[in-house]
């Protein structure tokens, strides 16, 4: 993802947010993020407020009134739900990005591609069901061809950072992550995951005057 895509989505919708919004006594943005954004946002706005969360669970949050003047989710389902329920401005999509497939620095099953994963000794960690990681995971796995190794998945994450946990403490040898790769931590090894027939982008969508 491209910082001016980044900037783009912060600086072009807090600006048009609105009286129910969540802006600070400073007057500085609050952005609801998710989760795998929390290393870029910082850098293209470190004086908003931010939230970072799974999708799902930032849209509820919404929902339930929190306030906030940007939402910035993985996918473009929760922000097209709030929009059609008259919650949020129309959704943009500010950048989009691809799996890719991170394995612990040992990498001790000699993980190279999604063909790995097969392997009975591997334990394999994804996003559940509705939250956006996930739901990509299982969509690239369908048009590959390779739902079965779903049957290797030890955990179910609610976000992208749940992942990388899992992974960073040995929990698991493999888990699919869509973080820009320059804001992956460097002693994660990771491999492309689509190929030509597989492909599928992950599209992050903003919103901005939220009227919670």
């Amino acid at each position: 993802m491209r910082r001016a895509l980044l900037a783009l989505a912060l600086v072009v919708l807090a600006g048009c947010g609105g009286a129910a919004g969540g802006g600070d006594k400073n007057d500085n943005a609050t952005v609801f993020a998710a989760a795998s954004l929390t290393e870029v946002f910082p850098q293209v706005d470190s004086a908003a407020t931010y939230n970072f969360a799974g999708s799902d669970d930032l849209a509820t949050q919404i929902t339930e009134g929190a306030p906030a003047d940007v939402f910035a989710a993985a996918s473009t389902k929760y922000p097209d739900q709030l929009y059609d329920q008259g919650m949020v401005d129309k959704p943009e999509v500010f950048a989009t990005n691809r799996l890719v497939l991170i394995v612990p620095k040992d990498n001790p099953t000699g993980i190279q591609s999604v063909d790995d994963l097969r392997n009975p000794d591997v334990k394999l960690v994804i996003g559940a069901e509705g939250v956006p990681i996930g739901d990509y995971t299982r969509t690239v796995l369908e048009n590959m061809g390779a739902t079965d190794v779903l049957e290797q998945v030890v955990s179910e994450e609610d976000d992208v950072k749940g992942v990388v946990g899992k992974v960073s403490l040995g929990e698991a040898d493999a888990g699919f992550f869509f973080c820009p790769p320059e804001h992956l931590p460097k002693e994660f090894p990771q491999f492309p995951v689509t190929r030509s027939y597989a492909e599928l982008q992950a599209r992050f969508t903003a919103s901005g005057n939220l009227r919670g």
